[in-house]
Parts: structure tokens; sequence; C-alpha cells
């Protein structure tokens, strides 16, 4: 009886086994560069949220601003860029008066 349920764990583990054990190469994708451009926005005034972000990306080139709301009034906006050669290069500014309460 032993002998009966030690084939039958043998036989089932080996059928289990998948025929290709690397399984199916991964899908090839066209290396097409990148195309797109996106904004959002939010002000609730409510919560006090201010913010926002948009973007426009052609292949390497890429540029873009966001906003924030800080917490002492002022908005900071970055407006920024990035290029195959140049990399990020981003320009920072908060308008505003700042004001704690």
């Amino acid at each position: 009886m032993y002998k009966l349920v030690l084939a039958a764990v043998v036989v089932v583990t080996v059928a289990a086994r998948p025929s290709d054990p690397y399984g199916p190469p991964p899908p090839a994708y066209p290396d097409t560069p990148a195309e797109y451009q996106f904004s959002y926005g939010v002000k609730d005034d409510y919560s006090k949220n201010d913010y926002g972000h948009s973007e426009d990306r052609s292949g390497y080139n890429t540029q873009g601003q966001y906003q924030v709301l800080l917490p002492d009034g002022r908005v900071q906006t970055v407006e920024y860029s990035v290029t195959k050669d140049g990399g990020f290069v981003a320009n920072v500014v908060a308008k505003g008066v700042s004001a704690y309460s």
C-alpha cells in the first residue's frame, strides 16, 4: 500500500510541471518616442486645497508646471523642462504674502 501512494505523488508532481520552464517570450514593444499632454487642477475653498499640474512631452523633451498652496498662504509654482542633453531644469517661484493663522 505504501508504494502505491508514493507512485501517485510522483505522477502528480511530474504532471504539474510546465512543458517550458521559462514560459513564453515577453511581448515585444516598438521603441517609439513618448507623446502626451495632460493637466489637472483642484481649487476647494472649504478645505483650502489649491493645486494643479500640466505637462507636455514630445520624445525626450518635456515641459510642465505645477503649483501648490503653501501653508503660509503663498502659491508656489514650479516650471520645469527636461531635455536629453540638458537634463532637468526647474524654476521655483512663490507668490503672495506670508500670513500664518
